[in-house]
């Protein structure tokens, strides 16, 4: 009966042992997923985002076995819909769109590497070096989230900046769009006068292409059309009889 108990004990041990195991390796690549989200997610072009946005994903595969052989339910069901998510990225048309599924799945990602912890931490009660390895684990989780809340502030600046240069933008483009309608109500004025029969037309703008353009590039791209304009205007003039 005793060697009966004594191998149950030993076969508990050794399966809370490759439990551990599990848990360490699940780790290791669940927060090489999270930091290849992260990047995904900081990426100013589509094609960055959608190649970290994969590498996350592979990661969560090659970590969804052992999470489940862990025993994690919660990490496992949050990875589980992070993949679910990174696999929507690359048939994404629009940056706002694979940056959306993005976003979710880095969420996730993080929520997976809290709730792994807890499951590593309370298998790390039993053992001798229990209250080292929480402090241990402590200190690593505060640095993590020292990490975390440093990238949370570059992403806030990235993010303020961003804003700035769109309201820069568009107070560009207001401006530049005022100044030519003006200039080409003093055109018509004028050929009015003259009996003109022909009229200066403001060509239609595409808001979006010019949002997607550099300060200069805006600039001159309005100077190209304040002289395409004028051009035209003095030809008209030339026509028209004294």
């Amino acid at each position: 009966m005793k060697k009966h108990y004594l191998f149950l004990f030993f076969l508990l041990v050794c399966l809370k042992f490759q439990s551990q195991t599990n848990c360490s390796e699940a780790n290791s690549e669940i927060n090489y997923a999270y930091s290849n989200v992260k990047h995904s997610y900081e990426a100013n072009n589509i094609s960055h985002l959608k190649e970290y946005a994969f590498k996350s994903l592979e990661a969560f595969k090659r970590a969804e076995s052992k999470l489940k052989e862990c025993g994690c339910q919660v990490s496992y069901n949050h990875a589980y819909d992070a993949m679910q998510l990174l696999e929507k990225v690359d048939p994404a048309e629009s940056y706002e769109d694979g940056r959306f599924f993005v976003k979710r799945a880095r969420e996730l990602a993080k929520e997976c590497i809290i709730e792994l912890d807890k499951c590593t931490a309370e298998f790390q009660e039993d053992t001798s070096l229990s209250l080292l390895q929480d402090e241990q684990k402590e200190l690593q989780q505060q640095q993590l989230l020292l990490k975390q809340k440093e990238n949370e502030i570059k992403l806030k600046m990235a993010e303020q900046k961003e804003k700035e240069l769109i309201l820069k933008k568009e107070a560009m483009i207001n401006q530049y769009n005022s100044v030519i309608s003006s200039n080409v109500t003093s055109f018509n004025d004028i050929l009015k006068i003259y009996n003109s029969k022909d009229k200066v037309v403001i060509p239609n703008e595409n808001l979006g292409n010019l949002m997607d353009k550099s300060l200069e590039e805006i600039k001159s791209h309005y100077l190209q059309n304040l002289r395409g304009l004028t051009n035209t205007y003095l030809s008209y003039l030339n026509k028209c009889d004294i």
